[in-house]
Protein backbone atom coordinates (compact mmCIF):
# COMPACT_ATOMS: atom_id res chain seq x y z
CA UNK A 1 0.00 0.00 0.00
CA UNK A 2 1.53 3.37 -0.88
CA UNK A 3 -0.14 7.33 0.14
CA UNK A 4 1.33 9.48 -2.16
CA UNK A 5 4.27 8.04 -2.20
CA UNK A 6 4.71 6.54 1.65
CA UNK A 7 4.70 2.87 1.86
CA UNK A 8 3.87 0.95 4.73
CA UNK A 9 7.36 -0.11 5.36
CA UNK A 10 8.46 3.86 5.80
CA UNK A 11 5.40 4.12 8.22
CA UNK A 12 6.79 0.69 9.95
CA UNK A 13 10.23 2.10 10.22
CA UNK A 14 9.40 5.47 11.34
CA UNK A 15 7.44 4.21 14.13
CA UNK A 16 10.44 1.85 15.25
CA UNK A 17 12.68 4.43 14.74
CA UNK A 18 10.45 6.70 16.93
CA UNK A 19 9.55 5.00 20.01
CA UNK A 20 8.00 8.31 21.50
CA UNK A 21 5.54 8.70 18.77
CA UNK A 22 3.06 6.67 21.16
CA UNK A 23 3.98 8.29 24.28
CA UNK A 24 2.92 11.95 22.46
CA UNK A 25 -0.35 10.39 21.12
CA UNK A 26 -1.13 7.40 23.65
CA UNK A 27 -5.30 8.26 22.74
CA UNK A 28 -3.99 6.37 19.11
CA UNK A 29 -3.78 3.41 21.33
CA UNK A 30 -6.99 3.42 22.40
CA UNK A 31 -8.26 4.97 18.68
CA UNK A 32 -7.13 2.07 16.87
CA UNK A 33 -8.71 -0.81 15.56
CA UNK A 34 -7.58 -4.57 14.64
CA UNK A 35 -9.57 -7.48 13.59
CA UNK A 36 -9.83 -10.20 15.87
CA UNK A 37 -8.55 -12.96 14.68
CA UNK A 38 -10.91 -15.38 16.48
CA UNK A 39 -14.58 -13.45 15.86
CA UNK A 40 -16.20 -10.71 14.19
CA UNK A 41 -15.71 -7.99 16.52
CA UNK A 42 -12.78 -5.08 16.03
CA UNK A 43 -10.66 -4.88 19.06
CA UNK A 44 -8.29 -2.16 19.83
CA UNK A 45 -4.51 -2.32 19.12
CA UNK A 46 -3.96 -2.81 23.27
CA UNK A 47 -6.05 -5.88 23.39
CA UNK A 48 -4.79 -7.38 20.33
CA UNK A 49 -1.46 -7.44 22.02
CA UNK A 50 -2.79 -9.10 24.92
CA UNK A 51 -4.54 -11.69 23.09
CA UNK A 52 -1.04 -12.01 20.84
CA UNK A 53 1.19 -11.91 24.59
CA UNK A 54 -1.56 -14.45 25.46
CA UNK A 55 -1.12 -16.62 22.58
CA UNK A 56 2.55 -16.43 22.95
CA UNK A 57 2.86 -17.80 26.93
CA UNK A 58 0.32 -20.59 25.95
CA UNK A 59 3.09 -21.62 22.78
CA UNK A 60 6.31 -21.31 25.42
CA UNK A 61 3.92 -23.75 28.04
CA UNK A 62 3.49 -26.21 25.49
CA UNK A 63 7.10 -26.25 24.84
CA UNK A 64 7.91 -26.62 28.29
CA UNK A 65 5.42 -29.49 28.53
CA UNK A 66 7.56 -31.08 26.14
CA UNK A 67 10.50 -30.67 27.68
CA UNK A 68 9.08 -31.80 31.18
CA UNK A 69 7.31 -35.05 29.58
CA UNK A 70 11.02 -35.73 27.01
CA UNK A 71 12.89 -35.27 30.58
CA UNK A 72 10.59 -38.14 32.03
CA UNK A 73 10.84 -40.27 29.51
CA UNK A 74 14.52 -40.20 29.20
CA UNK A 75 14.78 -40.40 32.63
CA UNK A 76 12.81 -43.39 32.53
CA UNK A 77 14.83 -45.29 29.79
CA UNK A 78 18.00 -44.63 32.33
CA UNK A 79 16.58 -46.31 34.70
CA UNK A 80 15.38 -49.39 32.72
CA UNK A 81 18.98 -49.50 31.06
CA UNK A 82 20.34 -49.27 34.98
CA UNK A 83 18.35 -52.68 35.58
CA UNK A 84 18.82 -54.63 32.52
CA UNK A 85 22.83 -53.72 33.32
CA UNK A 86 21.92 -55.26 36.84
CA UNK A 87 20.35 -58.11 35.67
CA UNK A 88 23.42 -58.84 33.18
CA UNK A 89 26.19 -57.95 35.82
CA UNK A 90 24.44 -60.49 38.45
CA UNK A 91 24.48 -63.15 36.11
CA UNK A 92 27.66 -64.71 36.87
CA UNK A 93 26.62 -68.04 34.52
CA UNK A 94 27.71 -67.06 31.05
CA UNK A 95 25.40 -69.33 29.70
CA UNK A 96 22.44 -68.17 31.20
CA UNK A 97 22.92 -64.45 30.05
CA UNK A 98 21.22 -64.34 26.80
CA UNK A 99 18.04 -65.69 28.75
CA UNK A 100 18.26 -63.24 30.96
CA UNK A 101 19.24 -60.47 28.68
CA UNK A 102 15.87 -61.20 26.71
CA UNK A 103 13.41 -61.41 29.53
CA UNK A 104 14.58 -58.65 31.12
CA UNK A 105 14.09 -56.58 28.06
CA UNK A 106 10.76 -57.76 27.26
CA UNK A 107 10.05 -56.41 31.19
CA UNK A 108 11.61 -53.75 31.16
CA UNK A 109 10.57 -51.95 27.98
CA UNK A 110 7.54 -53.96 27.26
CA UNK A 111 8.73 -55.64 24.20
CA UNK A 112 6.30 -58.05 22.76
CA UNK A 113 8.92 -60.32 21.16
CA UNK A 114 12.94 -60.60 21.45
CA UNK A 115 15.78 -63.17 20.67
CA UNK A 116 19.35 -63.34 20.58
CA UNK A 117 21.33 -65.68 18.34
CA UNK A 118 25.51 -65.97 18.61
CA UNK A 119 27.71 -67.73 15.89
CA UNK A 120 31.03 -68.76 16.49
CA UNK A 121 30.61 -70.52 19.72
CA UNK A 122 32.63 -73.48 21.30
CA UNK A 123 30.88 -76.62 20.89
CA UNK A 124 29.37 -77.18 23.97
CA UNK A 125 27.04 -74.35 23.95
CA UNK A 126 25.53 -76.21 19.96
CA UNK A 127 22.22 -77.14 22.14
CA UNK A 128 21.76 -73.91 23.60
CA UNK A 129 18.58 -71.69 22.12
CA UNK A 130 21.20 -68.61 21.61
CA UNK A 131 23.30 -71.05 19.35
CA UNK A 132 21.19 -72.10 16.88
CA UNK A 133 22.06 -71.72 13.21
CA UNK A 134 22.15 -68.26 11.59
CA UNK A 135 22.02 -68.19 7.59
CA UNK A 136 25.06 -66.95 5.46
CA UNK A 137 23.09 -64.30 3.95
CA UNK A 138 21.84 -62.74 7.46
CA UNK A 139 24.96 -63.12 8.88
CA UNK A 140 26.29 -60.86 5.99
CA UNK A 141 23.96 -58.25 6.85
CA UNK A 142 24.96 -58.10 10.59
CA UNK A 143 28.21 -57.42 9.66
CA UNK A 144 26.85 -54.23 7.11
CA UNK A 145 24.97 -52.88 9.89
CA UNK A 146 26.65 -49.54 11.13
CA UNK A 147 23.57 -48.91 13.29
CA UNK A 148 21.02 -51.09 14.70
CA UNK A 149 18.35 -51.34 11.37
CA UNK A 150 14.72 -50.47 12.35
CA UNK A 151 11.25 -50.88 10.34
CA UNK A 152 9.26 -53.51 8.72
CA UNK A 153 9.47 -57.11 8.61
CA UNK A 154 10.18 -57.56 4.94
CA UNK A 155 10.37 -61.33 4.95
CA UNK A 156 14.05 -61.48 7.40
CA UNK A 157 15.54 -64.73 8.51
CA UNK A 158 15.29 -63.63 11.87
CA UNK A 159 11.55 -62.94 12.28
CA UNK A 160 11.19 -66.39 12.61
CA UNK A 161 12.93 -66.99 16.01
CA UNK A 162 10.08 -64.59 17.56
CA UNK A 163 6.72 -66.20 19.00
CA UNK A 164 3.49 -63.93 17.71
CA UNK A 165 2.80 -61.86 14.42
CA UNK A 166 6.06 -59.60 13.67
CA UNK A 167 5.33 -56.58 11.74
CA UNK A 168 7.89 -54.18 12.70
CA UNK A 169 11.38 -55.30 14.11
CA UNK A 170 14.92 -53.97 15.64
CA UNK A 171 17.98 -55.76 14.57
CA UNK A 172 20.73 -55.00 16.54
CA UNK A 173 24.48 -56.34 16.21
CA UNK A 174 26.14 -57.39 18.41
CA UNK A 175 30.38 -57.41 18.17
CA UNK A 176 33.07 -58.60 20.17
CA UNK A 177 33.92 -56.31 22.99
CA UNK A 178 31.18 -54.30 22.20
CA UNK A 179 32.82 -51.28 20.38
CA UNK A 180 31.71 -50.65 16.79
CA UNK A 181 35.07 -52.29 15.50
CA UNK A 182 34.53 -55.18 16.82
CA UNK A 183 33.71 -58.52 14.81
CA UNK A 184 29.71 -59.43 14.92
CA UNK A 185 28.81 -62.57 16.14
CA UNK A 186 25.58 -62.24 16.92
CA UNK A 187 21.97 -59.99 16.75
CA UNK A 188 19.62 -58.81 19.39
CA UNK A 189 16.18 -58.79 17.45
CA UNK A 190 13.09 -57.60 18.64
CA UNK A 191 9.72 -57.91 17.43
CA UNK A 192 6.41 -56.06 17.38
CA UNK A 193 2.99 -56.75 16.05
CA UNK A 194 2.60 -52.85 15.49
CA UNK A 195 3.79 -51.90 12.23
CA UNK A 196 4.78 -48.36 14.05
CA UNK A 197 7.20 -49.80 16.59
CA UNK A 198 10.02 -50.12 15.00
CA UNK A 199 10.56 -47.30 12.28
CA UNK A 200 13.25 -46.63 9.71
CA UNK A 201 13.23 -42.63 10.84
CA UNK A 202 13.64 -43.65 14.40
CA UNK A 203 16.48 -42.81 16.64
CA UNK A 204 18.49 -45.78 17.05
CA UNK A 205 21.30 -44.47 19.87
CA UNK A 206 19.69 -45.72 22.94
CA UNK A 207 19.38 -49.71 20.91
CA UNK A 208 23.37 -48.84 20.13
CA UNK A 209 24.19 -48.50 23.90
CA UNK A 210 22.35 -51.95 24.45
CA UNK A 211 23.76 -53.81 21.87
CA UNK A 212 27.55 -52.73 22.97
CA UNK A 213 26.54 -53.77 26.67
CA UNK A 214 24.87 -57.33 25.42
CA UNK A 215 27.75 -57.92 22.92
CA UNK A 216 30.53 -56.86 25.55
CA UNK A 217 28.75 -59.31 27.82
CA UNK A 218 27.82 -61.96 25.51
CA UNK A 219 31.54 -62.34 24.25
CA UNK A 220 32.11 -64.42 27.70
CA UNK A 221 30.62 -67.30 25.49
CA UNK A 222 33.06 -67.38 23.06
CA UNK A 223 35.34 -67.95 25.62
Amino acid sequence: MTIEGITEADIANYLAQTPGFFERHAELLAAIQLTNPHGARAVSLQERQMQMLRERIKGLEHKIIEMIRAGQENTGHADRLQRFTLAVLRTNDAAMLPGVMVETLKDEFLIPAAAIRLWGLPPEHAGAPFAQPVGDDLKAFAGSLAAPYCGLNTGFEAAHWLAGSVRSMAIVPLRHGGGRGGAVFGLLVLGSPDATRYTSDMGTEFLERIGELAGASLARLRG
